[in-house]
């Protein structure tokens, strides 16, 4: 069975989800249910199928990723779900092409980490688990797993860039107290994530404090003792790499004996059960807590009770439980405030109900073979309203965006082809609306060739969506194109066209892709989306180690991905080398204008070099580190195993020669040189979940005015803060960075708000690769806080060492 290695002594009870830990009932802990994904409850129905995390990113809107995280959160509790895997916050979007950024919430640390925290915090309020993850530097599908034969990839980062850009996301998860972290299939360094003392040990448990449990990912689980003694706490689903057929695990039985013989702690033991139940308690799942009311395994309502096994019982294994709720309307909220205006010459867009409208594309109407037809979302057919592989939902429904253009225009003609067909003779005032897409997933599928990542299509809209463009700017003199995708799409090919006259992005929008997008076009609402990426004009806009896929088609060795650009990914970099990108992260228009006045800066805390000393380590368990009787291993002389499932105990033979090892001391596990079993000090960067807490005091506050300086349309607008550090120090740091944002509500045409954003001491802080500590470069120097719509789009500059702002005559970019 899929099991814990922490579970020892547990019968188990069948399972239905993901993932399945076993069970203590003579001690009160049941059986716990992991599942999929961050964007809606996996493999079942009567569930939303929430918009994905870059769409998320893209509405650059607290509340709203709140009000998202607590809608899933009561979905996941609704069907009995106790660890809800998500929210995704690596990879970080370092590769544009990477299968799985969609899956995160944008290609900034900032981004993703108010994103993920605030998720963590929604869920966990509905009393169930959140899982941030991968850890770490997951950033590419292609020969990312482990296998008998090949390794996968090893992510080669620095010290700095690890803790300034990869590290950032988790820390903050970390410190809204999120229950579990899952490892990344991939190497860091050298060194499996699984099994990674450095990255769970020595940053996760240490310096982050993170007082959860550490899972691996699906089948990364490599190694029996080493995993454990490198802090790994949950094996999940519990088999080998090759699973089911060989029936084997790492752990199940090999840790007991490992236990027993004295290669592994029995305190490691105890504080892996440890993590794992305090987080059951933390939630409050030891009470009135929901068992799980569907199967992850089949649809029907009967079903095998032990699907892993050769024969097996067979039961109610589904109760169609109803968890919907009212939540379409944050879904479909969340779809449209997602929606990025990227270009709007001539003020095409809004249309009117009486424009004749042409729409070409089979993005626009769902899959005529059904919104599910494609196991695990693994084809690219029909409106795409997410990527592919284990991060997706089934659609209960899908509202396509053909549909609700019908609905909403008089005169609306649909070409279901992706190439241009005859169209008769055509007026000016005729609009053309065209969609695009581009897909990736998990590299578990290959779609169109495409392995995960998009490494056939690259930047290209699929199924020849740039000629549909061109073909259609040739005959109309008005158009206007719509992208579903993933990531960023080069657009040079028609953008400059002088019949394109309107640009939508409108991301991966889950099951509320049609009124959300009717909303827009036909102006009920102004689009507030900003970008959460770049999009540039060529691929050699940017290093060629984010743009290239690492690996050819076949490896022998370890394949190396070397982040040698270290910081400087997506903006950050353009910016260093003064590229212009065609639109740049944090690009969005809107119907209306905005304007920015009355900027304040406030010092709240003084600043030094370093952050105050941490708090002293709190007290820790302590437990009996003597080695149990083998007795407590056996076999229950009438428990009946189950083939195909994994189980902890061992035969008494082996029980007992394995305590005669670890009693007479013979068997200690071959520790490294200069290991110690004396306590590390406390690292002077952590102390609490999240790291120090100095490092998250408030030092600046911005306060700016937000005026709708438009005559006709209501909208909202956001401001993002970007951190220029001082001039003359001693490290390299990227012109502009993000570090945070604010939504407005909607405004009326003159009405305005006031907006305020926050700097922590961490935001103007580096990593000090020597010192192992953030540092703030000059405390006295002059920080300039940049404020805008966009990050080349910054308006408002304010200083930190006089106290002034004023509305800056050129940006920094």
């Amino acid at each position: 069975m899929e099991r814990t290695g922490a579970e020892q002594c547990i019968v188990n009870t069948f399972s239905r989800c993901v993932g399945n830990t076993g069970a203590a009932y003579r001690l009160g802990f049941p059986q716990l249910c992991l599942q999929d994904s961050a964007l809606g409850v996996a493999s079942t129905d009567n569930v939303t199928a929430f918009p994905a995390g870059i769409t998320t990113g893209a509405t650059w809107d607290k509340d709203l990723i709140y009000q998202r995280a607590v809608a899933i959160g009561k979905e996941f509790r609704g069907k009995g779900v106790n660890i809800y895997l998500g929210p995704t916050v690596g990879p970080l979007g370092r590769k544009p092409l990477g299968g799985r950024n969609w899956e995160g919430f944008g290609a900034d640390p900032v981004l993703q980490a108010v994103a993920g925290s605030l998720t963590v915090k929604g869920v966990q309020e509905q009393g169930v688990i959140a899982t941030i993850k991968h850890l770490i530097a997951n950033e590419q599908e292609k020969y990312r797993m482990y296998s008998p034969l090949q390794a996968g990839y090893s992510s080669n980062i620095d010290d700095r860039t690890l803790h300034e850009l990869y590290l950032w996301p988790f820390a903050e998860g970390i410190r809204a107290g999120v229950g579990s972290v899952m490892t990344s299939y991939n190497a860091v360094n050298g060194s499996a994530c699984s099994q990674n003392s450095y990255l769970i040990n020595g940053l996760l448990k240490d310096e982050l404090g993170f007082q959860g449990f550490v899972m691996s990912d699906w089948l990364s689980h490599m190694s029996g003792v080493a995993s454990a003694i490198a802090g790994l706490d949950m094996d999940m689903p519990g088999d080998t790499q090759v699973p089911i057929v060989l029936g084997t695990s790492y752990w199940m039985a090999e840790l007991t004996r490992s236990v027993l013989n004295g290669s592994v702690p029995v305190d490691r033991l105890n504080d892996m059960a440890t993590r794992i139940v305090a987080a059951w308690y933390k939630m409050g799942q030891d009470s009135s807590y929901p068992p799980p009311n569907f199967s992850a395994n089949t649809h029907e309502r009967t079903g095998l009770l032990y699907p892993a096994a050769a024969l097996s019982p067979i039961g109610v294994v589904n109760e169609y439980v109803n968890v919907q709720a009212d939540h379409y309307k944050v879904a479909r909220q969340f779809a449209q405030d997602a929606i990025t205006l990227l270009k709007n010459d001539d003020n095409l867009l809004p249309l009117s109900n009486s424009s004749i409208l042409k729409v070409f594309g089979t993005d626009a109407a769902v899959n005529p073979d059904g919104p599910n037809a494609c196991g695990s979302r693994a084809c690219n057919k029909g409106t795409l309203g997410m990527g592919w592989g284990s991060g997706v939902a089934d659609y209960p429904y899908f509202d396509d965006p053909i549909t609700a253009i019908k609905k909403r225009a008089d005169n609306v003609t649909f070409y279901n082809s992706d190439t241009f067909p005859s169209v008769p003779t055509t007026s000016q005032q005729d609009v053309a609306i065209v969609f695009l897409s581009s897909d990736s997933g998990e590299n578990s599928f290959t779609v169109e060739n495409n392995h995960g990542d998009r490494d056939a299509s690259g930047f290209s809209a699929w199924h020849n969506g740039d000629k549909l463009v061109q073909d259609a700017a040739n005959k109309f003199d008005n158009v206007v194109v719509v992208v579903h995708t993933v990531g960023p799409l080069i657009l040079e090919p028609w953008i400059s066209l002088p019949s394109v006259k309107a640009v939508l992005f409108a991301h991966l929008p889950g099951q509320e892709a049609g009124e959300s997008l009717a909303n827009i076009l036909f102006g009920d609402v102004s689009p507030s989306g900003h970008l959460p990426y770049s999009i540039i004009k060529s691929a050699s806009d940017l290093p060629s180690s984010v743009t290239t896929l690492q690996g050819g088609a076949v490896e022998l060795g370890q394949v190396q991905d070397t982040y040698s650009e270290g910081l400087y990914i997506d903006y950050r970099y353009l910016n260093k080398h003064s590229i212009t990108p065609r639109y740049a992260f944090g690009h969005g228009l809107s119907y209306t204008t905005f304007s920015f006045s009355n900027a304040t800066i406030r010092s709240l805390t003084p600043l030094a070099s370093l952050p105050p000393a941490p708090p002293a380590k709190g007290p820790t368990p302590e437990y009996n580190t003597s080695i149990p009787p083998a007795a407590e291993a056996y076999q229950p002389a009438s428990f009946l195993p189950i083939w195909g499932y994994l189980y902890s105990w061992l035969p008494k033979s082996e029980a007992d020669t394995a305590r005669a090892i670890g009693v007479s001391g013979k068997s200690k596990y071959p520790y490294p040189p200069g290991y110690s079993t004396t306590p590390n000090p406390l690292p002077p960067a952590g102390g609490a979940p999240g790291g120090n807490p100095a490092l998250f005091d408030n030092v600046f506050e911005i306060s700016a005015t937000i005026t709708n300086t438009g005559k006709t349309y209501s909208g909202k607008a956001v401001a993002q803060a970007y951190i220029q550090f001082p001039d003359g120090i001693e490290w390299d740091t990227p012109v502009i960075q993000l570090r945070d944002f604010e939504k407005t509500g909607t405004l009326a045409p003159g009405e305005s708000e006031v907006v305020t954003l926050r700097l922590t001491r961490k935001d103007v802080s580096v990593w000090d690769v020597t010192r192992q500590n953030w540092v703030v470069p000059d405390p006295q120097g002059r920080y300039k806080v940049w404020i805008g719509e966009a990050s080349d789009s910054l308006v408002v500059v304010c200083y930190s060492d006089t106290g002034v702002c004023e509305m800056a005559l050129k940006g920094p970019v």
